[in-house]
């Protein structure tokens, strides 16, 4: 373990964004964590995973710390479930692949999603009508302040559409260190019809689908609307899926008949975000070296040497622009820093 004096943060971002850190330190046990999180003489530090749901605006004066831990276990199984636990640094999708290789069920959906396990309760990722929640069992972390391991369960948890204690009450208060999740070995419950995977399947000529079959179907719909980072920066989708009443979706509706939705409860639906981005012209638009991508507008992306404010001063623009059109504030999925 060694720590580092001014480095680039562009290879830990999958923006591809450079900024520089004052400071700079990759951990790989619990022991080094808690020992860098114990020195008096670096007060200010940023915890780093996969770098894929954050947009760096400018440098880090402080230490940046790389949870680069690794594992995958069983921690328990019967005839029906299994309990596996991953590591903070475990890439998330090399860790989906792992679950489909051994059949087992419930993340097949969350495929091709860009980050690493650790970081994936404190959005709670979520995809095709799957969320991280659905499987979570457990998960350890880190008192940044005691440096004492504590252990949260689902309910501790407060998860909620991309949201979590760790992005309210507890932020900057813990880093993950693993995450155990509760899967299925047999009688896979599938989720089919969100999005456009059953006409995937159709095209695949599948009638009965197994996860693997799920998998393949969503990483085909990703990687034709989704650029990959190691070509163009980006972090995925940059804004959540705004909710709004009933009331609001139907006087919508009068000026916009063709805007989808999705049922959240008996008074709110969700609208697609894309939708609204789309609408609103940015669909595609560049900036020099920045902008939306041609082909999913919730992703903005830097297209070679965008500065973080540039996608910044976009995103807000766009917030700005479909409030004004819609009367609706699409909110940030991505840590703004």
């Amino acid at each position: 373990m060694k720590i580092e004096q001014s480095i680039s943060l562009k290879p830990y971002n999958t923006f591809g964004i450079h900024a520089t850190a004052s400071y700079f330190v990759s951990v790989s046990t619990i022991e080094e964590l808690k020992q860098i999180l114990s020195l008096k003489k670096y007060p200010k530090k940023l915890i780093l995973g996969g770098g894929s749901n954050m947009l760096l605006t400018q440098n880090f004066e402080g230490l940046v710390i790389h949870v680069n831990l690794k594992g995958i276990e069983i921690v328990s199984e019967d005839e029906n479930f299994v309990l596996v636990k991953a590591a903070a640094g475990e890439n998330w999708h090399e860790f989906v692949m792992y679950c489909i290789n051994n059949d087992f069920g419930g993340v097949e959906n969350l495929s091709l999603i860009p980050g690493n396990v650790g970081t994936a309760p404190i959005q709670n990722i979520g995809a095709y009508g799957v969320e991280l929640k659905d499987t979570f069992e457990s998960c350890e972390a880190i008192s940044v302040e005691t440096q004492l391991l504590e252990t949260f369960n689902k309910q501790d948890c407060h998860f909620d559409y991309r949201n979590s204690i760790f992005k309210n009450e507890a932020k900057g208060n813990y880093i993950i260190t693993n995450v155990t999740f509760k899967l299925s070995k047999q009688n896979h419950k599938l989720h089919i019809n969100y999005g456009t995977i059953a006409s995937e399947l159709e095209v695949m000529h599948i009638k009965n689908p197994t996860i693997q079959d799920i998998s393949k179907a969503v990483i085909s719909i990703r990687e034709s609307k989704l650029p990959n980072p190691k070509v163009i920066g980006n972090s995925g989708s940059f804004f959540k899926n705004p909710v709004v009443s009933k009331t609001h979706y139907h006087k919508l509706l009068q000026n916009f008949e063709d805007m989808p939705s999705y049922p959240i409860s008996g008074d709110d639906v969700k609208i697609p975000a894309g939708w609204l981005i789309e609408k609103a012209g940015f669909k595609g638009k560049r900036f020099g070296d920045y902008g939306v991508h041609k082909n999913q507008a919730l992703v903005l992306v830097n297209y070679g040497n965008a500065k973080g404010s540039d996608i910044l001063d976009l995103s807000q623009l766009i917030q700005k622009t479909i409030e004004q059109l819609f009367g609706i504030y699409i909110e940030a999925e991505v840590n703004i820093l």
